[in-house]
C-alpha cells in the first residue's frame, strides 16, 4: 500500500509531498515501518534544531519522574519546547504522527531528538510505565513513532528482542529476535499496549550498538489522554 501524503503552507512558505510507504513488520508486539515518512528537508530541519541543545541523555526515575543517568543509554539527546511545537514544520510532523498513528496529537509528548555516536547504544527497555507517579499526567504511553534522520549508519538498529522468530544482527552480533535498519526519513511505529488494553511486554526494545557514522532519530511517545 503506497500512501501519497501532500502538505501546503500558504504562500509557498513550506510545502512537502510525500508517497509514505507502510509495511507490516510484525503483528505481537505490533510494528509498522513507513518508508519515507519525513522528508530529507525534515529530518535536516529536526537536528538542526537539536544540534545545539544536545545534552547526555536520560531515563525516567520511576519514584520521582525526573531523569536520572545511567549506563543503560549513552546517547546525546533534548527535547522540543512547546514554542518551537507550534513551528509550521513540526506541526506538520505532528499531525502526520496523528494520522498514522491514530493517536490524537494532543495526547502526545514533545517530540525528542537524540543522537548516537559510535559505541552508544540503548540496551532493551519497554517505553511504557511501571509505576503509578509518571502516568498521572496522560496515563499510559501506548504507542512509540521512532523516526530516523541519518543515513550512512552501521549498526545502530531498533531491536526487538521478542518479536518474530529469527535472527538479526544488532550492532554486527546476531540476536534472537527481530531487528530494522535505520534509513534517513524512515519510521517505526510500535504499540506498548495491546488491544485489550494491557501493557505489552513483548513491546522491549533497544538500540543496538553504533559500529560506524552517527545514528540520529526523532521519538514521539504517544499517551491515553491529552498530555500537554
Amino acid at each position: 500500500m503506497l500512501v501519497v501524503l501532500k502538505a501546503f503552507q500558504f504562500h509557498g512558505v513550506f510545502k512537502v509531498v510525500l508517497e509514505v510507504k507502510p509495511e507490516i513488520v510484525n503483528w505481537s508486539p505490533r510494528i509498522i515501518l513507513f518508508h519515507n515518512f519525513l522528508s530529507a528537508e525534515e529530518c535536516d530541519y529536526l537536528r538542526a534544531i537539536a544540534q545545539p541543545r544536545l545534552q547526555v541523555s536520560t531515563v525516567v526515575d520511576t519514584k520521582t519522574g525526573k531523569g536520572i543517568k545511567s549506563e543503560v543509554r549513552t546517547s546525546s539527546g533534548m527535547f522540543l519546547n512547546s514554542e518551537e511545537r507550534k513551528y509550521p514544520m513540526i506541526q506538520a510532523i505532528e499531525k502526520r504522527i496523528a494520522v498514522f498513528s491514530q493517536v490524537p496529537a494532543e495526547n502526545g509528548e514533545l517530540i525528542q531528538v537524540l543522537r548516537y555516536e559510535k559505541s552508544q547504544f540503548y540496551k532493551p527497555h519497554h517505553d511504557y510505565f511501571s509505576d503509578a507517579f509518571n502516568i498521572k499526567r496522560g496515563g499510559q504511553r501506548i504507542a512509540t513513532m521512532l523516526m530516523y534522520l541519518s543515513d550512512n549508519v552501521v549498526g545502530g538498529e531498533t531491536y526487538f528482542p521478542s518479536a518474530g522468530n529469527g535472527e538479526c544482527s544488532c550492532g554486527g552480533k546476531m540476536m534472537k529476535g527481530l531487528c530494522v535498519k535505520p534509513g534517513k526519513g524512515d519510521a517505526v511505529l510500535f504499540w506498548s499496549m495491546g488491544l485489550d488494553g494491557s501493557t505489552d511486554p513483548n513491546s522491549i526494545h533497544g538500540g543496538c550498538e553504533v559500529l560506524d557514522g552517527e545514528k540520529w532519530s526523532a521519538t514521539k511517545w504517544m499517551r491515553q489522554r491529552t498530555s500537554y
